[in-house]
């Protein structure tokens, strides 16, 4: 089949190949491919006029060439477990590459982004990238209880930083925020405040992080001899805090104080507060986690666990070049997401008579 037609009406000029810069400098097409695979066996002066013959002709090695020569790829993967059309709507995760993203565009490397759909289908993925060489190494996220990842990565012997607490990712080099800090810091301001009746809409069980934060609010909730909580299992979405939301007001027995797991959920929780007709700080108060922009965007604004996503993105970014350089970064925490309060919590109306001792 032949190519398209030019305005002139000939066919387009054949794309250059290696033999044609091999021509034009000289040189033979294994001397071009250790210039550019940046092996020794040539001059620098060499090098120059082979880079310098590719350059006129716009020719480049193609991904899968390099990676037969066994030239680093300077691409770092992450495949992600959630679907595409929520990835999309989720702030943590677009702050989050953002920040990978900042780091790697400063040290000439990209980002290889693979949605998922759960840890088999992960598994394979990764197996692939390292095994064809399209990656370097690659970042780990949304560890669950008893995760295989980590016993298949480290046969693999791909250079990874896992998104994680240590208690969850199997020993890899790992970069976690402390969320059982954070919940017990959200439960007890919640709880000065005069709520005594606190819920929680959190995420999917079977992840590790949903599985400590849930541990740790229980824990402060008992603690504080709060008289109700309770924690609602969701997906992260919208539609599942804007459901979730409803169950809780509409209970007997309504919490006066929601937390939840992400920004998005909080948003949706305060239209469904307002669609119930209750008055948001006055009849209800609304903490969200994450703080993105749309904390900001809301009336009242919404108070939140502020947590700088984009810096932990470039942080951990930074963790796997680091690996990849040969050193040996170990694991460590990011900072701790801390209190913002904003116009989405208050005393509740019988503060006075619900204070805890």
């Amino acid at each position: 089949m032949s190519g398209p037609a030019l305005p002139g009406g000939g066919p387009p000029p054949p794309r250059p190949t290696i033999n044609d810069v091999a021509a034009l400098a000289g040189v033979s097409k294994g001397a071009v491919s250790m210039a550019f695979n940046g092996r020794p066996g040539v001059s620098e002066a060499t090098r120059a006029r082979v880079l310098a013959a590719a350059g006129a002709l716009g020719w480049e090695p193609s991904l899968s060439a390099r990676a037969l020569s066994g030239a680093r790829v300077d691409t770092v993967g992450l495949a992600i477990d959630r679907p595409a059309r929520m990835l999309g709507l989720e702030p943590f995760y677009m702050e989050f590459i953002s920040g990978i993203e900042s780091v790697l565009a400063d040290h000439g490397a990209s980002l290889l982004l693979r949605v998922v759909g759960g840890p088999d289908e992960e598994i394979e993925v990764q197996r692939t990238w390292w095994r064809s060489r399209q990656v370097s190494g690659a970042i780990l996220v949304d560890f669950r209880r008893g995760d295989r990842r980590p016993a298949e990565i480290a046969a693999l012997g791909m250079p990874v930083v896992a998104v994680g607490h240590p208690t969850l990712t199997g020993g890899l080099p790992a970069a976690w925020t402390d969320d059982a800090a954070a919940v017990g810091d959200a439960v007890r301001y919640l709880a000065a405040l005069g709520h005594r009746r606190i819920a929680r809409v959190g995420g999917a069980a079977e992840l590790g992080h949903t599985a400590i934060r849930s541990a740790a609010f229980e824990a402060a909730a008992n603690e504080l001899g709060l008289e109700q909580w309770t924690t609602v299992e969701t997906d992260f979405s919208g539609a599942e805090g804007a459901r979730a939301t409803r169950t809780l007001l509409a209970s007997p027995r309504r919490p006066t104080a929601v937390v939840y797991d992400n920004d998005l959920m909080a948003v949706a929780g305060l239209s469904v507060a307002a669609e119930m007709g209750f008055a948001v700080p006055d009849d209800l108060s609304l903490l969200a986690w994450d703080d993105s922009q749309l904390c900001r965007l809301t009336r009242p604004m919404l108070s939140a666990m502020s947590h700088d996503v984009f810096g932990f993105g470039a942080e951990v970014a930074g963790r796997l070049l680091a690996l990849l350089g040969g050193g040996r970064p170990g694991a460590g925490p990011v900072p701790t997401p801390v209190l913002t309060p904003r116009g989405s919590t208050a005393p509740p109306r019988t503060a006075t008579s619900s204070r805890p001792g």
